[in-house]
């Protein structure tokens, strides 16, 4: 036993090979770099031109309001929910273009203005837009 000595026994040390592992995530970063940009959703947005003055006929556009009161209106005019099919179904079923507008109070939350546009889809809307929000100082000048 004159060849061992204890000190040599307390210098050995075991340590991890961490190049494969190092290799391995370098492939994984590679892969997700080349991936990420293939995986990016398009979202098409028609913007409309300015307008610089307002035109004297009345519009043809259809406004859906999802008022702060919780209730609906189409173009200003009162409508239950449950009869909210039924009138967009009836403006729309003659138009061949199928297009409207969404405004949606203050107070709503996201899920009531999605299920009225869900009920707009139903009825036979292709496209829908939303109305920009009014500047707190235009509200109050108009009222």
């Amino acid at each position: 036993m004159a060849g061992f000595s204890t000190e040599a026994h307390s210098t050995m040390t075991s340590e991890p090979n961490v190049v494969p592992m190092i290799d391995i995530l370098l492939v994984l970063l590679i892969i997700f770099m080349i991936s990420q940009p293939l995986s990016r959703m398009i979202l098409d947005v028609q913007v409309p031109p300015p307008q610089t003055s307002q035109a004297s006929g009345p519009s043809n556009q259809i406004v859906l309001e999802v008022r702060d009161d919780g209730t609906y209106a189409i173009n200003s005019q009162p409508v239950p929910k449950s009869q909210l099919d039924t009138q967009i179904h009836a403006i729309y079923d003659t138009r061949p273009v199928k297009l409207m507008f969404v405004k949606a109070g203050h107070t709503r939350l996201y899920q009531e203005v999605i299920e009225a546009m869900d009920i707009a889809r139903g009825a036979g809307v292709q496209v829908i837009g939303f109305t920009p929000a009014e500047a707190a100082g235009s509200e109050q000048a108009t009222e």
